[in-house]
């Protein structure tokens, strides 16, 4: 077994490599850019180096400099994580004729599967269905339109060596193959080094399905069931599972024989997936294509984890050191059901927009057993650690388990309202909606299934009555609370309000007339003659970012921000302000007149922090509704701003090359 495993990237998943490594008493060397000198992983790990500076292209996808580390600090492994070199063949090879073991594929199978082009054609040749396209090379954007004519509208434009998301654009017409072929190609160069562009039949409303494959060095492989990944937003996953409430029995099989005939054509040995894309219409397991196939470790893996009670890098450390697999496809288990929300720096209140900064706060939920299941968090920031535009905007991954899909689902719920994230955009109410969404119970999941149910964008989780109610209990409690520890500060105790003082509670458009009473073991609040009074206990101190209380006996938490007038209370998928006042200034503030913010429409805004790399008009330039007007590049993805009306362009307030904050004046309009 290895003595000291370098890994090669940063964030959650050098983390989460590195407790595996050190549960196997295996040594371990973290790298690291000068964004990440101070990062959790760095802390983490036995011995730390220097890489360079903080864009990847000069730290973490410089194989020489991680190769260097490798041999100066003695690591005589090396594991990749997933993203930057994890799929390089050229760096797989590196490591082999440095006599350092990469705990990953060999590079044979790396360079086969890489190649989404001539992936496509073994994957034909393995006798594995192929999604209609072309899989030869483009030459420019004008073959490219009588390709995609070819085919069919609509189509996927994808670079060959892409992934993440990164690097993909749906076409519905010729227009989006003119606008988008030519950032196609720049992505995947950016990102890839590869601006090769494929492009194939896009199957509308399908199921993204993916088979997770382990095998060794004696030609030992094995499927590890499924997982459904059908839940996405621009291609990139939000919502994983394991299995998949759509998999029967025969279709699993189906799949997992034909992704491990795959990996056999290959060679193939360590973690792998086979990503599918499935036609919901036919439940025989032969309505399915190949997508790729991921020669790493997939973001998703702790689904996989939890449904089969194995490691995946504990074995993948095991395969890579020569060891055989200690178990066969008869025995890979599939107990209970996994659920994986992606907590994005992004913010769904203002179309997903990416979001940098600090974490003034960051309160991820305990990991914990939690009646038959449990919670699980990976990630590698603290509170202080900079999200910057440098890498991808994941900050963590929360993983419940429990024994039946809406368990699972109710434990992601709970535990997302006890996540706590300040100081940037995020997605956790946005999470938590689709937890909660009547068709994600369903399970009738496709990739559009964002698009479908959120067109006009997110604003929040419907709320029923019952929270409503919740919520004027707590605000009430957290009143009082806040009135007590003022009356004790300035040494009043005995002119504190009595309990039964008749209070106004606001929450949008209800109002409730309330009064507190002592209960057993709580408040007792009461917040109508008709309703049986609510029972609130739980300490909060003025201040606590979050209030975990009973209430009626089972649990409930609520993120808790002080306002001028209020309290902002967020809770299942939604923030809401909730005032609570004596009658009279509750009248009052039904008859305040509502300041209106000023008119921004004339300028087009900057929706997110990046650099302006293509300014498509000038001053005295006219455009229509839909037409490009900018390129802003964030967190390695362009992104197209375009005319919401007709109008006259009257100044240009930045060029091309400009470092744009958010909600900067790009555009003004006569």
């Amino acid at each position: 077994m290895f003595k000291k495993i370098l890994v090669a990237n940063r964030g959650e998943i050098a983390c989460r490599v590195m407790r595996t490594a050190k549960k196997m008493g295996i040594a371990t060397v973290a790298v690291y850019s000068d964004a990440d000198a101070r990062a959790p992983h760095v802390r983490m790990a036995d011995e730390a180096v220097r890489l360079g500076p903080a864009p990847a292209a000069e730290s973490y996808l410089r194989a020489d400099l991680i190769l260097l580390a490798a041999k100066e600090t003695g690591a005589d492994a090396i594991h990749p994580g997933y993203g930057f070199l994890s799929e390089r063949e050229s760096f797989a090879k590196a490591c082999a004729e440095a006599g350092i073991a990469f705990v990953g594929p060999p590079p044979g199978a790396i360079a086969a599967m890489g190649d989404k082009i001539e992936s496509k054609k073994l994957a034909k040749q393995a006798g594995v269905n192929v999604v209609p396209g072309f899989v030869g090379e483009i030459e420019d954007t004008e073959h490219a339109v009588r390709i995609a004519a070819e085919i069919g509208y609509p189509v996927m434009m994808k670079a060959s060596a892409g992934g993440g998301g990164k690097g993909m654009r749906l076409a519905w017409s010729e227009q989006d193959v003119r606008e988008g072929f030519e950032a196609t190609k720049r992505e995947g160069l950016a990102s890839f080094g590869d601006d090769r562009v494929f492009i194939e039949k896009f199957i509308e409303s399908p199921r993204h399905i993916e088979i997770q494959v382990l095998g060794d060095q004696h030609g030992n492989i094995v499927y590890l069931n499924e997982r459904e990944c059908s839940i996405q937003r621009r291609h990139q996953k939000v919502v994983e599972e394991a299995p998949s409430p759509f998999v029967t029995p025969a279709m699993r099989k189906a799949m997992g024989e034909q992704a491990v005939a795959l990996a056999r054509a290959v060679g193939y040995y360590s973690a792998g997936t086979v990503e599918l894309i499935v036609s919901g219409a036919d439940k025989t397991g032969q309505g399915f294509y190949f997508l790729e196939m991921n020669t790493r470790l997939q973001v998703e893996h702790p689904v996989t984890e939890a449904i089969t009670g194995l490691d995946l890098v504990e074995q993948m450390i095991r395969v890579a050191a020569g060891e055989k697999l200690a178990f066969g496809q008869d025995e890979v288990k599939l107990d209970g059901w996994a659920i994986e929300n992606r907590v994005y720096a992004e913010d769904p209140y203002r179309g997903f927009l990416p979001s940098t900064g600090r974490l003034v706060r960051y309160r991820p939920p305990a990991a914990e057993s939690a009646g038959q299941g449990y919670i699980r968090v990976d990630d590698g920031v603290t509170e202080g650690s900079e999200i910057s535009m440098f890498y991808d905007p994941m900050i963590a991954k929360l993983i419940t388990w429990a024994p039946t899909r809406d368990e699972a689902a109710d434990l992601q719920v709970q535990a997302l309202d006890r996540f706590r994230i300040d100081g940037i955009g995020h997605n956790i109410d946005f999470l938590s909606a689709i937890m909660q969404h009547p068709r994600f119970r369903s399970g009738e999941l496709t990739t559009g299934f964002i698009a479908e149910e959120y067109p006009e964008g997110f604003h929040g989780a419907p709320a029923d009555e019952a929270l409503v109610r919740k919520l004027a209990a707590v605000a009430v409690v957290l009143d009082l609370a806040r009135s007590q520890r003022i009356a004790a500060i300035s040494g009043q105790l005995g002119d504190q309000p009595a309990l039964s003082t008749a209070r106004s509670v606001r929450l949008g458009e209800h109002q409730f007339d309330v009064t507190v009473d002592g209960g057993a073991t709580g408040l007792l609040v009461n917040l109508s003659s008709d309703t049986p009074p609510l029972e609130v206990s739980g300490e909060w101190r003025a201040g606590d970012p979050l209030f975990v209380a009973k209430i009626d006996g089972a649990t409930f938490a609520t993120a808790v921000d002080r306002l001028r007038t209020g309290w902002k209370l967020t809770a299942h998928g939604a923030a809401h302000r909730v005032e609570v006042l004596p009658p009279h200034v509750a009248h009052y503030r039904r008859h305040m007149i509502e300041k209106i913010p000023p008119d921004m429409s004339k300028y087009l805004l900057a929706p997110m922090p990046g650099l302006l790399t293509r300014l498509h008009v000038q001053p005295g330039d006219r455009v229509e509704a839909g037409q490009p007007l900018a390129v802003v590049e964030a967190m390695k993805m362009e992104n197209i701003l375009r005319a919401e009306r007709a109008g006259t362009v009257k100044h240009a307030h930045f060029a091309a090359g400009d470092s744009l904050a958010v909600d900067a004046a790009i555009l003004e309009f006569e």
